[in-house]
């Protein structure tokens, strides 16, 4: 006993349901041509996911079950059944679900059971959790059906066993994070190892606002061994051959794709999220300010890779802390990009502000207000830009900076999407030495370097006075970003995180405060591709007003 499974490794648009089951039914069509059986899509492939709030409107559930309608419609041409992901809505709840359509009906449906409500997921807050699923029966083959979360717990998948289940397919819309291609394969192989089945694991591509997908969909054998591997980033459709043995079913061996090692996975991450951000919301491109610094560089690096360098527009804003040495690697960065170019002096600004706030000011020292006028003019510039021909702001701040507030709210803070939000700046210094060396799989941007060695060798600075550097207000990033992941990706006390770096304890106290301080400025940043296990934002979301403090 032999079928042919279609895995569809797609991309979607969350909303986009007419556009969504037109793709699904191009890729049913190549399936067919292709001698599929049997057609499986992503999680959601019909409504995009994550759908938050949109599924509450009462139009849209309407539309999307319309939708799913349209596509078993297409199925009364006797081809092969299609197994996707959608919503629908029954008995007055809402189910994350799947849906299987064949012969011009839908045939089964089954609702995601475990909904997960954590990190970046809220799908308890809008869904309603379906019963334990029964397994569906396909040409006399019992199909388990889970839904991505389904997996990751074992009663789910221990249920649909129990039930008969013969091969378990898994829908997913899993967003990519540091080691998550390992973690997925450890955990498919803990559930087939306890099931005894053979596992499908399929995920979306793409990326929706501040997450990015990562595609990176494989079968599991009974045993552990990998027969399929889809590549990572990049739309897909395999066919995988099944075959009914002794021990029961097996996926015969196929394509193996090799997925990205670090630090290119991350640097794919960010490459789509921010291509999807751009053009799914029909900017013409981006617009940054390049400092000769290397969170600027590397932003514009990204971009250039993403959008191609015809739309990444790039502007040096000196003042007079200016180097000469930041003007000539800013030049030099673009000139190796490729990208637009401009110099626009902020002085002729610093001096009208100086002019409009000299009485206020008068008898006061010059300090942090000063810098951050300069930062702030910079933000104006640019957003005037931005306002005349329509490309969006990028910012380029780190989350190392994001994290203790060494950045100016309304100033470098201020833009559409920011690349590195999610970056630590040893990631940041990992990321443009990599950069340097290599070119990656799906970038639109040069070989070769894409900056001057000196912009990643010298101490990094914001030029806001005379003589200034990262390292006269903060500890070395190498000690700082220790901290901060002990702080704030493992939650651990100050305490504990002395233990761990070796730092002294007064020292994180006051790396702690300087985070829970900065937590109105973050509230306020623009969004930015997740990477790590703990982003600002959707993963994170503390109390602006907290008195909590596990320090000094």
């Amino acid at each position: 006993m032999k079928f042919r499974l279609a895995l569809c490794q797609m991309n979607q648009r969350v909303g986009d349901l007419a556009g969504n089951v037109a793709r699904i039914l191009e890729w049913r069509a190549r399936a067919v041509e292709a001698g599929a059986d049997l057609v499986l899509f992503p999680e959601m492939q019909v409504t995009g996911y994550p759908t938050e709030d949109l599924v509450l409107k009462p139009e849209f559930v309407r539309r999307a079950m319309a939708a799913n309608e349209k596509l078993a419609d297409a199925t009364a041409d006797g081809g092969p059944p299609i197994i996707f992901g959608s919503i629908y809505a029954e008995g007055g709840a809402l189910y994350n679900g799947v849906l299987m359509a064949q012969n011009g009906g839908i045939v089964e449906r089954r609702a995601k059971r475990e909904l997960p409500n954590y990190g970046t997921f809220d799908e308890l807050r809008v869904f309603t959790p379906g019963p334990m699923p029964e397994p569906v029966e396909w040409n006399g083959i019992r199909l388990g059906l889970p839904i991505c979360e389904d997996i990751w717990q074992e009663r789910v998948c221990a249920h649909l066993v129990d039930r008969g289940a013969e091969i378990l397919l898994v829908m997913n819309g899993s967003p990519f994070e540091l080691h998550k291609d390992d973690i997925r394969q450890k955990m498919v192989r803990e559930r087939v190892k306890e099931t005894g089945l053979p596992l499908v694991y399929l995920n979306r591509v793409g990326g929706q606002d501040e997450l990015a997908f990562d595609g990176s969909s494989f079968v599991c054998n009974v045993g552990g061994s990998i027969p399929v591997q889809l590549p990572d980033w990049d739309e897909k459709m395999t066919l995988c051959d099944w075959e009914k043995g002794e021990d029961g079913w097996y996926c015969e061996p196929g394509e193996m794709a090799a997925l990205d090692p670090y630090p290119e996975d991350v640097y794919h991450a960010m490459m789509t999220g921010l291509a999807e951000y751009v053009d799914g919301n029909g900017f013409p491109g981006v617009i940054l300010g390049l400092s000769g610094g290397i969170d600027s560089a590397l932003s514009a690096a990204v971009a250039v890779d993403a959008l191609g360098a015809e739309r990444v527009w790039c502007v040096m804003m000196p003042s007079d802390y200016t180097s000469s040495d930041s003007l000539e690697d800013a030049r030099a960065c673009a000139e190796m990009l490729g990208c637009r170019y401009d110099i626009i002096p902020i002085k002729p600004g610093t001096e009208a502000m100086e002019q409009m706030l000299e009485q206020p000011f008068h008898g006061t020292e010059p300090g942090l207000a000063e810098e951050n006028i300069q930062s702030r003019l910079r933000m104006v510039t640019l957003m005037a830009l931005s306002n005349r021909f329509g490309p969006m702001v990028l910012t380029t701040g780190n989350k190392s900076e994001m994290s203790v507030g060494y950045a100016t709210l309304y100033g470098d803070m201020a833009g559409g999407y920011s690349v590195l939000k999610d970056a630590y700046k040893t990631t940041v210094f990992e990321l443009s030495r990599w950069r340097n060396r290599v070119r990656p799989r799906l970038a639109k941007g040069p070989d070769g370097p894409v900056m001057p060695q000196r912009v990643i060798t010298k101490p990094p600075t914001a030029e806001l006075r005379h003589d200034q550097k990262d390292e006269d207000s903060l500890p070395p990033y190498k000690l700082l970003d220790r901290i901060l992941e002990g702080l704030i990706e493992d939650e651990i006390s100050v305490a504990a995180t002395a233990r761990r770096t070796g730092a002294d304890e007064e020292l994180v106290s006051q790396i702690e405060k300087l985070v829970l301080r900065a937590e109105y400025k973050r509230r306020q940043a623009p969004i930015g591709i997740k990477i790590g296990s703990r982003n600002f934002g959707r993963d994170r979301r503390y109390p602006i007003t907290n008195h909590f403090r596990t320090g000094l």
